[in-house]
């Protein structure tokens, strides 16, 4: 998996590409991350046009970011989901917990108030 970093304003945009399947995939996002809550980034859009697959670790991985970003008073909300992991997030009803977006540039705005 591979994670592009892009900021709009004061929302970080993660780009995935690949499958997310744990291991290393997962200490990546989740090190990624971190690292935004510690500088300050509590507002982050994951786009996941680019993820073919996700198994339940990279679930796991998404949701613990978006406890971690809440704990601190931030969201991480889902853009461009493809119909796979879509699939996924309504059999999981984790279509209910994320807040999902059909493209980055609403997912964004959705943060302004």
């Amino acid at each position: 998996m591979q994670i592009q970093h892009d900021v709009s304003g004061d929302v970080a945009v993660l780009h995935l590409q690949g499958k997310i399947m744990g291991g290393p995939d997962a200490t990546s996002l989740h090190e990624k991350l971190h690292e935004l809550i510690d500088n300050g980034t509590l507002s982050v859009v994951v786009d996941l046009q680019g993820v073919a697959w996700m198994n339940s670790s990279g679930l796991g991985i998404l949701i613990g970011g978006l406890s971690a970003l809440r704990k601190s008073g931030g969201d991480l909300r889902l853009a461009r989901v493809t119909e796979k992991i879509e699939e996924v997030l309504k059999i999981t009803k984790l279509d209910r917990v994320f807040d999902i977006y059909s493209n980055t540039e609403d997912a964004v705005a959705s943060y302004k108030f």
